[in-house]
């Protein structure tokens, strides 16, 4: 299980040249922009002005997710909306013209999507809103996937109808929001079978206070730095289980912590039964909230290690995944941040603390020069051992104007895990053509058994990066049924044993990144490995389910055991 490295110069954008521990892709895997020809035209509107209006530069998201339960993943997309330059007193953003609605592609037997997003009542949330997120969970349990999608205004819930239509269900149960939204992630917090909601919220802006930043003189002006904006805090809605939720972010906890969240994922780290969140911030202080188990959560970012960078200095949080990435069965947390600042990898320890391993993981140097957003743990060549994508592209796009060494559009990175240690691998063209990169999905659209990839970019088209021999070593996918659990199974912990004694360790979820929801599925690499000697599945009631010897290669459906 095992993979050797060697390393090879890359060259910088300004012509030096900088050795990067680095490894050719695993053999015969690349990955393939598919997009037009499966039929994905979708490009992100995202109204670009003058004025440099924050919002501009921080969309979208993308979600894949089964919504007719055809067995077939499906793509959804969160998008801008018109804003005149400058925005009038008073005038909000627009949706209503259809290059800003937010688009569901239907995926067809053949493979390729037909855009369905007027048919299945999609067509946009509350015209006066701007898109940011989306969040995919069945959250009344009739066995459809429903849709929460974030924005500038207000969020907007979608009851999945059974019949490939949606309702906007938002006002009955009581979780519009305000302010600017970005991440949002279903989870059951008190393992009461019923998904709750969990939303990031980023600064305190409006159109009226967006500043001037940036030097005085034409082309030269800039978004601001959230630094010139209020924290705020972050939401908790608990499922009532009669379509309706309640706002408990103050008597959870939550709301006593004001920051400036963008990315959000969640994972049992202290194996106490309970699932924990991560919020990353942007340049304040990373949250770790700690699940009590009484419905209340305790913050302990500083006090668990992963609050700061290794210096102590806060950092520009984006993109975050919580999950073990060096198999020992404590899960791990990976950030994405600004350019010079290097992503963050935080490993954690058998005393349920945290060490930042940046720098002896491989993940800074491969990192310097790069500005991340959404990212995930994921092994894309079925090798044993999680790897990590990150959609990037610097946040301002006059960046080249002040920092000639940095560039605003930026290739997508893939850093494979070589044991615990990561190498920058080039996997395809993609991988070295520059985009505006912010969401990212990752599932197996075509059920071949690896991970693909949809990238969505601000202003640019959408990629599609099919997985082409990822599926040539040995795999197993699991499909988590929940029944006193919740009915996705979100916040199972699954143990793998391969024939060979390999034990690796997931979570079932579809959150995390930055404003996109994955797959709930999982695809597990078994290498070379032709059975699974054990799949264990920790349920949030608290059911444990053992397969034995199940074989590689098909996709398990895994259902509760009830007693």
């Amino acid at each position: 299980m095992t993979r050797s490295a060697r390393a090879i110069p890359w060259a910088l954008p300004c012509g030096a040249l900088l050795l990067l521990a680095a490894a050719p892709s695993a053999p015969d895997v690349r990955f393939t922009d598919v997009a037009r020809a499966v039929g994905i035209d979708f490009e992100h509107a995202n109204s670009a002005t003058s004025n440099k209006y924050l919002l501009e530069t921080m969309g979208g998201g993308v979600a894949l997710l089964d919504y007719d339960n055809d067995g077939r993943l499906d793509v959804f997309f969160t998008n801008g909306a018109k804003l005149d330059d400058p925005m009038p007193a008073g005038k909000a953003p627009d949706k209503s013209d259809r290059r800003f609605w937010n688009r569901l592609f239907r995926q067809n037997a053949d493979g390729t999507f037909a855009d369905v997003t007027e048919k299945a009542g999609l067509t946009g949330m509350p015209q006066d809103r701007y898109g940011m997120g989306v969040a995919v969970g069945d959250y009344d349990n009739d066995g459809f996937e429903d849709l929460y999608v974030t924005g500038y205004g207000g969020n907007t819930l979608y009851h999945n109808n059974g019949d490939g239509t949606f309702s906007d269900v938002t006002a009955r149960a009581g979780v519009g929001a305000s302010g600017w939204s970005a991440s949002a992630g279903f989870f059951d917090a008190d393992n009461d079978g019923r998904l709750d909601l969990f939303v990031t919220r980023y600064v305190e802006w409006t159109f009226p206070t967006n500043r001037y930043c940036g030097e005085k003189k034409p082309g030269y002006r800039a978004y601001c730095h959230p630094d010139n904006y209020d924290a705020v805090t972050n939401l908790l809605y608990h499922n009532n289980g009669d379509g309706t939720f309640t706002d408990v972010s103050a008597r959870a906890g939550i709301a006593a912590a004001s920051g400036k969240g963008l990315g959000v994922a969640f994972a049992d780290y202290d194996d106490d039964g309970f699932t924990d969140v991560f919020v990353a911030n942007d340049s304040v202080q990373s949250f770790l909230f700690h699940n009590n188990g009484n419905g209340t959560f305790t913050e302990l970012g500083l006090l668990a290690g992963v609050g700061f960078n290794e210096d102590g200095k806060t950092f520009a949080g984006m993109g975050v995944d919580f999950a073990d990435y060096d198999n020992d069965g404590r899960p791990d947390i990976v950030v994405t941040d600004l350019s010079n600042e290097r992503y963050r990898l935080f490993r954690q320890g058998a005393d349920g603390s945290f060490q930042d391993v940046t720098h002896t993981s491989g993940v800074g140097a491969a990192t310097q020069l790069f500005a991340g957003w959404s990212t995930r743990f994921f092994d894309y060549d079925n090798d044993g051992w999680k790897d990590i994508f990150v959609a990037q592209g610097h946040v301002m796009d006059t960046i080249e104007k002040t920092s000639p060494n940095l560039r605003y559009l930026q290739p997508p990175l893939l850093l494979r895990n070589e044991s615990g240690r990561f190498v920058r691998v080039l996997p395809g063209e993609a991988f070295q053509r520059d985009w505006a990169g912010r969401g990212a999905a990752f599932g197996d659209i075509d059920n071949d058994g690896d991970v693909d990839v949809v990238v969505s970019s601000v202003g640019q088209r959408a990629l599609v990066l099919r997985n082409d021999g990822g599926n040539l070593r040995n795999w197993l996918g699991i499909r988590t049924v929940g029944r006193k659990s919740n009915r996705d199974g979100i916040g199972c912990r699954v143990k793998v044993v391969s024939a060979s004694g390999f034990t690796q360790y997931f979570t079932v979820n579809t959150a995390a990144g930055y404003l996109s929801a994955s797959d709930k599925r999982l695809v597990v690499g078994l290498g070379g490995d032709a059975t699974a000697r054990l799949v264990e599945i920790r349920w949030p009631s608290g059911a444990v389910q053992r397969l034995e010897n199940v074989a590689a290669g098909q996709t398990l459906l895994a259902t509760e055991p009830t007693p």
